[in-house]
């Protein structure tokens, strides 16, 4: 299975509205969102399953993909790794999913899956991790496959 964590573009900072999920993209994160979704448009598998927040932000980066996007509310602000584990069905799942969230579950899905810990790792706004997992001698290896930031894209 591929896990692939997407962390939404850069957004107008809370004081600009009164709701967090409310919250837009920037111009700057408009084109950090098509700038990351035209790479993966050239990556991600045709039947990849797309997950994202609810949060406008990050459906915006989702949208910036133009694929089928379904919203997942505890993909929101404030839910953990259990969750995103759970939306994705990790390791189960049979296709590739993309996973458009947050701060500070992304990060700590990543570090959890990497090396079994919860660490505060950092995903840059717009910035992805392309987790693989695969089986080995019978154990659950994951693999780092990718990481993408918008100025290499």
């Amino acid at each position: 299975m591929d896990l692939i964590l997407w962390r939404h573009a850069e957004a107008f900072e809370m004081r600009e509205v009164q709701d967090d999920l409310e919250r837009a993209l920037t111009p700057r994160g408009e084109r950090q969102a098509h700038r990351v979704a035209a790479w993966l448009g050239r990556q991600l598998p045709h039947g990849a399953r797309v997950l994202a927040s609810p949060a406008r932000r990050a459906q915006q980066t989702a949208a910036a993909l133009e694929r089928k996007v379904k919203t997942v509310p505890t993909l929101a602000p404030g839910h953990g790794v259990d969750a995103l584990l759970e939306a994705a069905r990790w390791p189960a799942a049979r296709e590739a999913v993309l996973v458009v969230g947050h701060q500070p579950a992304l990060g700590m899905t990543a570090a959890r899956l990497l090396c079994g810990a919860d660490q505060p790792w950092s995903v840059r706004k717009a910035g992805l991790w392309w987790l693989r997992a695969r089986e080995r001698e019978g154990a659950l290896q994951v693999v780092l496959h990718a990481v993408m930031v918008p100025e290499l894209c």
